[in-house]
Order: C-alpha cells, then sequence, then structure tokens
C-alpha cells in the first residue's frame, strides 16, 4: 500500500518543475491525480507518463470555472478530493519595483494570491462531506527572505503564507489541515526571471547564499509535499515548510 493510497490530489501548475514532480511522486504512491496546467500539452504529457491513475486538464487558476472544472473532473474520474495543491505560480522578472508594470502585478496577484481562494472556496465544502483533507500550497523563501528585485512576487508569497496560517486555524475544526512548503529557487522555468538573466555567474551568486550549495530540485519538494499529504502529517497545520538547503536560518 502507498502513502497515498485511495486518494485524489489536484495539482495546479503540474506541467512542468516542482508541480509535475509531485504529480509523479504522489501517483507513485499511490494517488489518483489530476494535473492541472495552462499548457495543455505539458499536463497531457505528464499525465501520459504517469498512466491511468492521471488526468491532464487545461486551465486557468485565477478563473473561478477553472477551478471549478479541476474539482469537478476529480469528482467525475475519481469520486473524491482529499488532497489540494496550491502551485502555479508566476513572477516578474528581477529587477526595480518601480518597473514593474501594472498587468503583470495583477497577473502575479491572480495566479499567486487569487487561486488559493478560488481553489479554497471549491474544495472546502467537498473535503467537509468526506470528513476531511488537505491543502498544500507552494510559497517560497522569499516569503521569508525576501531577495531584493523580487518585491512584488515577495509580498504575493508572504500573502500565501499568511493565508495559510489563518485557513489551517479556520478549518481545523473540519478536520482540514492547511499547510505551506517555501522551496529555494530551483531549477524550473522561472529561475531565469527570479535571476533577471541566466548565467553560470548569477547561478553560482544565486547558490552561494545556500548552505548546501545547490538550487532545489522538483522531487525535494515532491517529498516534502508527499509528507504534508500523508497521514504521517496528521497532526501538523498552519506551517510554512522551508526546504531550503539551510538558505532561512
Amino acid at each position: 500500500m502507498g502513502r497515498l493510497s485511495g486518494k485524489t490530489a489536484i495539482i495546479t501548475g503540474a506541467a512542468s518543475g516542482f508541480g509535475a514532480g509531485m504529480a509523479e511522486r504522489f501517483a507513485d504512491e499511490g494517488a489518483n491525480v489530476v494535473v492541472a496546467d495552462l499548457n495543455r500539452l505539458g499536463a497531457e504529457e505528464v499525465a501520459g507518463k504517469i498512466g491511468p491513475n492521471a488526468v491532464p486538464l487545461a486551465v486557468d487558476v485565477s478563473i473561478q470555472t477553472d477551478v471549478a472544472k479541476m474539482a469537478d473532473l476529480a469528482m467525475q474520474e475519481f469520486g473524491r478530493i482529499d488532497i489540494m495543491v496550491n502551485n502555479a505560480g508566476y513572477t516578474h522578472r528581477n529587477g526595480d519595483l518601480l518597473e514593474v508594470d501594472e498587468d503583470t502585478f495583477d497577473l502575479i496577484y491572480a495566479v499567486n494570491m487569487k487561486a488559493i481562494y478560488h481553489a479554497t472556496r471549491t474544495v472546502v465544502p467537498i473535503m467537509e462531506r468526506l470528513g476531511g483533507g488537505t491543502i498544500i500550497t507552494t510559497a517560497s523563501t522569499a516569503a521569508l527572505r525576501p531577495r531584493p528585485g523580487l518585491t512584488w512576487y515577495n509580498a504575493s508569497k508572504g500573502w500565501a503564507v499568511t493565508a495559510t496560517k489563518s485557513m489551517a486555524v479556520e478549518l481545523a475544526a473540519k478536520n482540514i489541515r492547511v499547510n505551506c512548503i517555501c522551496p529555494v529557487a530551483g531549477e524550473t522555468g522561472m529561475l531565469a526571471q527570479f535571476m533577471g538573466e541566466d548565467s553560470p555567474e548569477i547561478r553560482e551568486r544565486f547558490k552561494s547564499v545556500i548552505p548546501m550549495g545547490r538550487f532545489s530540485t522538483p522531487l525535494d519538494i515532491a517529498n516534502a509535499a508527499l509528507w504534508l499529504a500523508s497521514d504521517e502529517a496528521a497532526f501538523i497545520t498552519g506551517v510554512a515548510l522551508e526546504v531550503d538547503g539551510g538558505r532561512c536560518v
């Protein structure tokens, strides 16, 4: 028996990076997975790699009706929702905070913040009917130790941490646990945006502030999410778990 056998997870931003790592790791441990992403082809590729216990869905997490489709698909295919992972994220390019235009700011707000609101309002009633569940959000070490040049992204992840803690308190009586993960910068598609530009010198500069000397990997984050989603973490709620090689020490 896998650690998530009999459970169903919805994972957003699951076509690549941390989300794909989580989808594959959860499935390895017996979970049914809705692989949700704006990138339809990427979601289909990840779901195809996993096999019959995964279904892909093209979704814009900033739109309530799209989020409702995720829940509907999970219920139609698997009959339940036990785990909601808010992993989709967006950032502006590293640089002057005054140079971030309003459209970019609004997109950061929509993907990193409002999507959590939509997902929570959608899945909590279902989880409550089923007797409980768990919500996990991919936040960031940027919420805890902000990097220069990423002010509006940092702020959105700080909001995610505060929302996690507040939701955990309010939903505990419903047996719904709420936690978030704070990864250090990782080998994902957003890395170049975080750095401003991608070069060996800038990569080394970023890694120099991580005591363990490397970026995070999708497997690092997937293993942390797996533990939070599993019954092993049954008494864990309201936590912002640093997966950062010592960056926030």
